[in-house]
């Protein structure tokens, strides 16, 4: 239907060109306007919630960065504790272990175990705290996504809102104003309200890149999380077998001391009863040192006359072999052992290792070699076994039994490694049945243990 009207001039126009008229004329004014409201800048705190959220990502890979250098730490130390823990329990079962040097070993490792122990704390400590910071984000971003849905609530109704005000509110306020003055107002308002439509849609596009953010902070707090509970068992795991092993290897240890002891006990209750008669002592000690310098002097003559008749290599490729298994009484090198002769610097000097076991046990070659002695040494009661392996390197085997179990072998005869040649006994100056394994190299006293296998 078409109303007709006539203006002032005269001109008929209907309703409809009027209103066609006036509205373009109020997009006209609304794109006047519009201009004064562009270029808004966006809300600070969004910017601030994503600087936050990106300020706690970099803390949270810092802290899983560190972490995971330290687990690459906690996993070298302990393959290596592991290893030596295995050695240690190797070195006590195997023949003839030191018990010093074992010792050392233990409480070294009780050491490393405590800083183990440690680490693996604190690993489980990282792990609960990132389980309470995969919590915090995870509820930051349910909060973040609530508000996110509130927002979007917001600016759908007020879109609808807008919609029908630009369709019926606007349009009558424009064609019942009188005055262009109130146009301007009223359109002003409407456009103050869609301002902040689009303020509210720049937060919602803010509040989203927060929230991806978010979301990945909780997709990697809950990846490092698990892995951590992870490693963290399983360090915990290494951790008790290695505190397990450690202790049985305390045990072995205590059980090697008390036999030890046992046999230690015995021998210094002999030589109490000797040492009663101090000037005796000081003589047998005087008397010992001779004939020990008197038989070296014999060997090294019997090795070189045999050296000369090539009964003998120069040298000797290959380690020697323990003789015997046993408690170690006595290690090599300067003691407090008031039975051994002075040698050096030291008032009592050890040659040898000696190896307690029972009576008459097989002593066995330690290497092939050719035996320059077999029998009582001339310059005291002591029987003895000693073999050249080369010119430079010869092995004796001291207080070998006599009666029972005489040597097996004679000066002359070629050996085997592992071959039984004598017996232990308890002949010579001795507290008690023992082998007394000694070894020269180039005519000087050394450790066996230094010949013997790593």
């Amino acid at each position: 239907m078409r109303i007709h009207t006539t203006d002032s001039r005269g001109w008929t126009t209907s309703r409809k060109g009027r209103t066609r008229g006036r509205a373009v004329l109020l997009l006209f004014v609304l794109a006047t306007l519009g201009g004064l409201f562009t270029s808004v800048t966006p809300p600070s705190a969004s910017a601030d919630d994503l600087s936050d959220a990106y300020a706690k990502q970099r803390a949270l890979e810092k802290l899983i960065s560190k972490q995971k250098a330290s687990i690459g730490d906690l996993a070298a130390s302990q393959a290596a504790l592991s290893k030596e823990i295995s050695s240690t329990k190797g070195d006590l079962r195997a023949l003839n272990a030191n018990i010093i040097v074992v010792r050392t070993q233990i409480v070294s490792m009780t050491v490393d175990l405590a800083r183990s122990q440690n680490a693996v704390d604190e690993l489980v400590a990282t792990a609960t705290q990132l389980d309470t910071q995969l919590l915090a984000v995870q509820a930051e971003e349910a909060r973040k996504q609530k508000d996110l849905l509130d927002a979007k609530v917001l600016l759908a109704s007020r879109i609808r809102e807008a919609y029908d005000t630009d369709r019926t509110s606007i349009l009558d306020t424009f064609l019942s104003s009188g005055d262009f003055t109130d146009v301007l107002t009223e359109v002003g308002y409407h456009l103050d309200f869609a301002e902040q439509d689009r303020l509210l849609a720049q937060q919602i596009a803010a509040d989203q890149k927060v929230l991806q953010v978010l979301h990945n902070n909780v997709a990697i707090a809950k990846q490092q999380t698990d892995e951590l509970h992870v490693l963290a068992a399983e360090s915990k795991k290494t951790l008790d077998m290695q505190m397990s092993d450690l202790n049985d290897s305390r045990k072995l240890l205590v059980l090697l001391e008390a036999q030890t002891a046992k046999l230690l006990r015995a021998q210094q209750t002999a030589f109490a009863k000797m040492s009663r008669d101090k000037v005796a002592l000081a003589k047998q000690l005087a008397a010992s040192k001779a004939a020990q310098d008197q038989l070296e002097a014999l060997i090294n003559r019997l090795v070189k006359e045999q050296l000369a008749k090539g009964g003998i290599p120069s040298e000797y490729n290959g380690t020697l072999d323990w003789p015997m298994n046993g408690s170690i009484t006595q290690e090599f090198g300067c003691t407090g052992f008031g039975m051994e002769p002075p040698l050096g610097n030291c008032p009592h000097f050890h040659t040898g290792i000696d190896i307690a076991t029972a009576i008459y046990t097989p002593i066995r070659a330690a290497g092939n070699g050719k035996v320059i002695w077999a029998g009582r040494s001339p310059y005291d009661p002591a029987w003895i076994v000693i073999i050249a392996h080369s010119s430079r390197l010869v092995t004796w085997y001291a207080h070998i039994d006599n009666r029972s179990h005489p040597p097996r072998v004679r000066a002359g005869e070629y050996v085997a490694k592992g071959e039984v040649i004598a017996y232990e006994g308890m002949t010579g100056w001795t507290t008690g049945p023992h082998l007394h394994w000694a070894v020269q190299f180039d005519g000087k006293w050394a450790n066996p243990r230094l010949f013997l296998p790593r």
